[in-house]
């Protein structure tokens, strides 16, 4: 059972691009470990680590931003409900990973760490 107390006290010490580029980054480890059918558990543990993030992220962001985090936690939230028969078929296991892949590419351009700085 993960520590979730030292998680969260750990990813806080972050600012806030690097909060949003990590749930990214999560988002796309779901995409890709949807491949295999082994993943399962693991998959499954990224999405609750997933939705954590939101959790701790959300308060500290622009209100349009947070609304959008909202609505991933709800998808994430209800893949886990359903996850026992997600997993079983390849079809809705496709449809996570790409839904997964879009998120975290939004998620990404709202961190803003792809903006170009010019100096």
């Amino acid at each position: 059972m993960r520590n979730w107390n030292a998680l969260e006290e750990r990813y806080l010490q972050d600012d806030l691009p690097a909060r949003l580029g990590n749930l990214a980054s999560n988002l796309a480890r779901i995409k890709s470990r949807c491949q295999n059918v082994a993943n399962g558990e693991l998959v499954a543990e990224l999405l609750q680590e997933s939705k954590l993030f939101i959790e701790w992220t959300a308060q500290d962001t622009e209100i349009d931003i947070a609304a959008e985090l909202v609505e991933l936690q709800i998808q994430l939230a209800c893949w886990q409900y359903d996850w026992t028969k997600i997993w079983a078929d390849i079809e809705q296991r496709r449809t996570v990973s790409e839904q997964s892949r879009i998120w975290s590419e939004k998620v990404l351009q709202m961190s803003g760490l792809l903006a170009v700085k010019m100096i």
